[in-house]
């Protein structure tokens, strides 16, 4: 069974670990926990002395530890290692929906692996971004999928787009040699056309070693309006259709970025 994780926020003073240590090379020093972590591994997942667990800093650090006293919360590091980036990017670009829809597309999708995520206000969304609240949901749902899924890697959560700001960032992720990839049910482009294109970015990247970036396009219940489509073809986005059946603004997003990690070769 693979041990727990647990995300560490590594950029306070009094952070369990600090950059010397890890620069260092050296383990076998104890880290203690900060209390809400040691709440969850000791309180919910009932660790005791000599269970093994692992750490990250959200930022591609893992380490090993063994649990040497839970009371105190105490670990040893056995051992760590920092993962390297992805060269290309997934990045999911998500209306808000209703029902917790949109919630449910990026906790797989952190699951499956997107490295970066947008909320997305669009025309037709009919739930509304609230600043200091959804934020903090949208946060909450990206590191509990995180520790689930034994990422070293949160993914990262951008401000909420307006319409005008997404076709900004498609124009600049074009011009950039990224690929915007919307998912709209009365597109042309097939899926295999996408993939293909796809194979291109990530060619250009591993002879010019530059990262890029594959942005997904899901729309609200309502889909997304002709104009937005529009807007966004525009700028340089490719619109395709993802399958015969029309999938829920909560299931578009994890299976595109599904289908892209196996074609990136992030599925072995």
């Amino acid at each position: 069974m693979t041990n727990p994780l647990f995300l560490v926020d590594s950029s306070h003073d009094d952070a369990p670990m600090s950059a010397e240590q890890i620069a260092s090379g050296r383990t076998g020093w104890i880290m203690t926990l900060p209390e809400g972590v040691r709440r969850h591994a000791f309180g919910s997942m009932r660790l005791t002395t000599g269970d093994e667990l692992q750490i990250s800093d959200g930022h591609g650090l893992r380490i090993d530890a063994t649990v040497v006293d839970e009371r105190a919360g105490d670990v040893c590091v056995e051992s760590f290692v920092r993962e390297e980036p992805p060269l290309v990017r997934l990045s999911l670009v998500q209306a808000l929906a209703k029902n917790g829809h949109d919630e449910q597309a990026i906790d797989v999708s952190t699951q499956i692996g997107v490295d970066d995520v947008y909320p997305w206000q669009s025309e037709r969304a009919i739930a509304r971004w609230k600043p200091g609240r959804t934020d903090r949901k949208w946060r909450a749902t990206l590191m509990a999928a995180t520790e689930q899924s034994r990422r070293a890697t949160l993914p990262e959560l951008h401000d909420c787009l307006t319409g005008k700001r997404l076709v900004a960032l498609c124009g600049r992720a074009c011009a950039h040699g990224d690929l915007v990839v919307v998912l709209h049910q009365d597109a042309t482009l097939s899926w295999d056309e996408v993939e293909r294109r796809v194979r291109g970015v990530r060619e250009r990247s591993l002879v010019d070693g530059e990262t890029r970036t594959i942005h997904v396009v899901v729309g609200p219940e309502g889909g997304i309006a002709d104009s937005e489509v529009a807007a966004l073809r525009d700028a340089g986005a490719e619109v395709c259709v993802l399958g015969h059946n029309i999938l829920r603004a909560s299931t578009a997003g994890p299976v595109a970025l599904s289908l892209l990690s196996r074609e990136l070769g992030r599925f072995s």
